[in-house]
């Protein structure tokens, strides 16, 4: 027996899938007999899905902030808890009477999702992304392309390869322990890229090199925002030394502290 959640819908998408419709179809359309070759793709795909490729892969998307998203092994699945990071940075940016042009730099971008939606969501702003893996970036690249996104790419690790200005610098990085790999799901573990899940032997060594970056690149009055895992805001709020105002972390739907948001003093603090 083989246990897949949500069994229904996701038989439902992989059916939709196999058939290039929408799944809405499916209930208008249940008089429907499936060619061969249909049956052959749903039972190929059905195989993938009870032996742990995740969904998303499969199917070949994800919607994140209410746009699909191309995935695929190279690059993590979008997650709701990250569009925290984009709700944060529109916040910010109207409260705060931002310059009409701001602009953004996405460090480790995978998909592109972050950038993607802030270069839509913010019209006019200059928003480039970067991330160490350039078949990373190339998943990134097609999504912009398709959602009709301005976004500038580079192969860097963290900031290293920019010396531009930025008002804000948004990133999930990798911050899960290899300790912890046995309490990821199967799909995550097994299929997702580990080398944007797992944090260094320290895993706190990314969200240093991001502040230290950061002071280096941001504008003053510029912020930072990076996605945590559960139970590390205060050991990465402890990384700001007084050159920065540390904000309210945000939190996600369960009440969980999933975003931490600083802003860079000025050069007379």
């Amino acid at each position: 027996m083989h246990h897949v959640s949500n069994a229904r819908l996701s038989a439902e998408l992989l059916l939709a899938h196999c058939l290039s419709v929408e799944r809405e179809y499916l209930y208008t359309h249940d008089e429907r007999v499936l060619a061969d070759l249909e049956i052959q793709a749903l039972e190929e795909a059905v195989y993938d899905r009870i032996h742990g490729v995740p969904l998303q892969y499969i199917v070949g998307r994800q919607e994140f902030y209410g746009r699909y998203f191309l995935v695929s092994p190279a690059v993590l699945i979008p997650r709701p808890e990250t569009e925290h990071i984009v709700e944060a940075v529109l916040q910010i940016h109207k409260a705060a009477g931002q310059a009409s042009h701001p602009r953004i730099l996405d460090v480790g971008t995978g998909s592109g999702c972050i950038a993607v939606t802030l270069a839509l969501e913010i019209p006019g702003a200059e928003v480039f992304a970067g991330d160490i893996s350039e078949a990373a970036l190339q998943v990134a690249r097609i999504n912009a392309s398709a959602l009709g996104a301005s976004v500038s790419f580079m192969c860097m690790d963290v900031v290293d390869a920019t010396v531009s200005q930025f008002e804000f610098i948004v990133s999930n990085p990798p911050y899960v322990g290899r300790g912890d790999i046995h309490r990821l799901q199967r799909e995550v573990r097994e299929y997702e890229p580990h080398v944007a899940l797992f944090s260094p032997d320290d895993e706190l060594e990314v969200y240093r090199r991001l502040v230290a970056g950061a002071e280096r690149v941001l504008s003053a009055g510029g912020y930072l925002l990076m996605e945590i895992g559960i139970g590390m805001d205060e050991r990465v709020l402890e990384l700001f030394n007084a050159r920065w105002e540390k904000l309210p972390v945000k939190t996600d739907l369960q009440g969980l502290p999933r975003t931490v948001i600083a802003r860079r003093r000025g050069s007379e603090t």
